[in-house]
């Protein structure tokens, strides 16, 4: 009987820690982490047409759409009142101390798939990034290392086996956990398992587990929040949802890939002088006929000549 009462215990918070990823998955990009990482500036390769059809292979439309009305209604009842309270009762400013950190505990997981994807340089960043934030930022309170030009950057088990070649697989969207594909389900799975914090806390049945889920399951929900408003405008809110989900997903994936162009940073190009400013240059197509004397025939034979086009 005990036995029995563990595994339901470990049950609970393993679906507990997926809710508050379903969250940010639902909102797509806005989730924990959002207000603090560098967003993707990415141009999709020629083959990402391609891509994108198969993150959005829904074969159980049907039931996921049904999935997706009962969690948001669960939203709607419980976890959206309680993040517009937090929200009421703590300024702005806190809030962000409160996401920084939660993304801070979250970089010895990103520090393992970056080891995972043979990304050593990106890597070596995070571990830079643990390290200061923890010890001049305040156990993560401040983001020092951003200061210092250290980027964040985002990585998970579903990236990793991403980068891989393994493919997103049918699209589900999972009651309270929100959308997943099979590829990321089990990858979040893992994430679960085989987080650094999670295990040198001693799983999330402890005191600081559990404290840390429900943070970050609040926190998650209140950073995704004008997200979830804007789900609530969508002419189709489940196929709105779908789409985010999938591009935002896949963009993480070939981000780990290489599979994408950054755009350029504008900021860097030396200011020049203005375009009016530049002498008049001849063009090609309309190359500058030469001024010829007046001639002393009669005017029918002194036409302009023709210009080349």
């Amino acid at each position: 009987m005990q036995r029995l009462s563990v595994t339901l215990r470990t049950a609970t918070t393993v679906l507990s820690l997926l809710a508050a990823g379903g969250f940010s998955a639902t909102a797509s990009s806005a989730h924990a982490r959002a207000p603090l990482e560098t967003p993707v500036p990415l141009v999709a390769a020629p083959d990402a047409t391609a891509d994108m059809a198969q993150t959005e292979y829904d074969p159980l439309e049907g039931f996921n759409r049904g999935s997706y009305a009962f969690s948001m209604g669960l939203d709607r009842a419980f976890f959206g009142p309680v993040a517009h309270g937090y929200m009421a009762v703590t300024p702005n400013s806190f809030r962000h101390r409160v996401s920084a950190v939660v993304y801070n505990l979250g970089e010895p997981s990103t520090f393992l798939n970056d080891v995972l994807q043979a990304k050593p340089k990106r890597a070596g960043r995070t571990t830079a990034r643990f390290a200061i934030n923890s010890t001049v930022g305040l156990l993560g309170l401040f983001d020092v290392a951003a200061g210092m030009g250290i980027r964040s950057h985002d990585a998970d088990f579903g990236q990793t086996f991403g980068r891989y070649g393994v493919k997103p697989g049918p699209y589900l969207y999972v009651p309270v956990l929100g959308p997943l594909n099979f590829r990321d389900g089990v990858g979040r799975v893992f994430d679960f398992f085989t987080d650094p914090v999670g295990i040198a806390g001693g799983g999330w049945t402890t005191t600081f587990g559990a404290s840390r889920l429900v943070v970050q399951t609040i926190d998650t929900r209140a950073n995704a929040d004008l997200a979830f408003r804007g789900l609530d405008q969508a002419i189709d809110p489940y196929a709105t949802a779908r789409s985010a989900y999938g591009q935002h997903r896949e963009a993480l994936v070939r981000e780990a890939t290489g599979a994408v162009q950054e755009l350029p940073d504008f900021d860097d190009v030396s200011a020049g002088p203005e375009p009016a400013a530049t002498p008049a240059k001849a063009s090609p197509q309309a190359p500058t006929v030469p001024v010829e004397p007046a001639s002393p025939e009669p005017a029918a034979s002194a036409s302009v000549p023709t210009v080349p086009q």
